[in-house]
């Protein structure tokens, strides 16, 4: 019975050694220490209350702005980090929180771009919030690949170029804002949410369903219009030359049938001819005083 016993104290001191400390914990303290060495936080709220000296069980979930699956473990579900001053570029280690579902860094003086392949920092991403800050470029055509998206909101940015059209596949999506920023072009229809023309106003040239016509799409259906009408018109015209066509072959047809050797022409010149001559005769005869040429 001893010899068991340490046999199966033996087995599960080894199973321990080489089980490592769970991925999410390790990742998520590497995704939380690559945001605060990212940021400029002229504050200090980051450096005061992001402690990663503290090694109590779900110390993490005790961080300003974090919010965890579950307040024992150390797996990130939310980082909100709004209204803080926070200076700097999108933080792209933010990927090594692997079950993020929720990030808001709005109100705050963050510039640069949004990163192109964002779907893949962020994959399981539900509400994304950037709004309020200095970002600049391109709305990246990746965030149609986010297909958990509930809220995304990229408003009072300096964003530029236009609006992916992608983005109406989003089948979640219920929350979407990308007001004063520099935006232009057309709107993303949007077949599973209802959103508001408020959400794209004041921007550069925005235009869509909700907003004034596209010029292109009208351009395009004037253009059509024209074209139908022009070959409307050549066909009419071809009908009523055709009918022409058609009764003056059957005149010419008709005329060759009553004068098959072609000199009715040259008949009629010939007897207004002999009816002259006989005019002529008869006059002279009946005065014979005159001479007539």
């Amino acid at each position: 019975m001893v010899v068991a016993h340490i046999f199966v104290w033996m087995v599960l001191v080894l199973l321990s050694s080489r089980i490592p400390v769970s991925d999410g914990t390790a990742t998520d303290i590497e995704c939380l220490k690559s945001i605060r060495e990212s940021l400029v936080d002229p504050n200090n709220y980051l450096n005061t209350t992001w402690d990663f000296n503290n090694k109590s069980e779900g110390f993490l979930c005790k961080f300003m702005g974090v919010e965890c699956w579950h307040p024992d473990e150390n797996r990130v579900l939310n980082i909100r980090l709004t209204d803080l001053g926070l200076k700097g570029q999108f933080p792209v280690g933010i990927q090594k929180c692997t079950s993020l579902t929720g990030l808001d860094l709005s109100h705050n003086k963050l510039s640069g771009s949004i990163p192109e392949n964002i779907s893949k920092i962020l994959p399981y991403v539900v509400t994304f919030d950037l709004s309020f800050n200095n970002f600049s470029g391109g709305i990246p055509r990746d965030l149609a690949n986010c297909s958990f998206l509930n809220d995304l909101k990229l408003d009072n940015n300096r964003l530029t170029g236009n609006i992916p059209l992608e983005f109406g596949l989003l089948d979640r999506i219920k929350t979407f804002t990308v007001t004063n920023n520099l935006l232009s072009g057309p709107i993303p229809t949007f077949t599973h949410g209802d959103i508001p023309a408020e959400s794209f106003a004041n921007n550069l040239d925005l235009c869509g369903k909700q907003l004034k016509p596209c010029p292109g799409v009208q351009r395009k259906s004037r253009v059509g219009v024209i074209a139908a009408a022009a070959a409307g018109g050549i066909t009419f015209t071809s009908i009523i030359v055709g009918i022409f066509l058609y009764y003056m072959s059957r005149g010419v047809a008709k005329r060759k049938a009553d004068d098959p050797e072609g000199n009715r022409w040259a008949k009629s010149i010939r007897g207004t001819k002999d009816i002259k001559a006989s005019y002529l005769t008869h006059f002279v005869i009946g005065y014979n005083v005159f001479w007539l040429a």
